[in-house]
């Protein structure tokens, strides 16, 4: 039986192994078993498992990366997962979109807040020399 161990798959993909008995148990990965019961990962378990990680890198939730890429024991309908993976993509592209603007939002507040410290701390640096001035008269 021509496969990857655990410890390999998880060396490959720099994850660890508790990780990938996990997304087993969610049904994400089904590794095929020897005769001694030692999971052997397939080139295609590992093709899953680096679209499962990408999807968490994107930010999706482990029931949303089931939608897109399928339950493994299932015959995905490649159409339904296209436009299953279409709609959580866009719904990821609007929130990015609207923490952008919430972020910009903030970053001109906090510059706004900074251009008046200055400002101020300035003002008090000019009183502060004029009244060291005015003492040493």
């Amino acid at each position: 039986m021509t496969g990857s161990s655990i410890s390999q798959v998880a060396d490959e993909l720099d994850i660890s192994t508790r990780t990938i008995r996990f997304y087993e148990e969610k049904g994400l990965i089904q590794p095929r078993r020897t005769t001694g019961n030692q999971r052997v990962y397939t080139p295609r378990n590992k093709a899953r498992l680096k679209l499962i990680i990408r999807g968490k890198r994107f930010g999706f939730s482990l029931d949303e990366i089931a939608e897109m890429i399928g339950m493994a024991d299932a015959d995905p309908n490649e159409l339904e997962q296209i436009e299953k993976s279409l709609r959580y993509g866009d719904a990821k592209l609007k929130e990015i979109r609207e923490r952008k603007k919430e972020l910009t939002l903030l970053e001109q507040d906090i510059l706004a807040v900074r251009d008046k410290l200055i400002k101020r701390k300035m003002e008090l640096e000019t009183m502060g020399t004029s009244t060291t001035k005015g003492e040493n008269e």
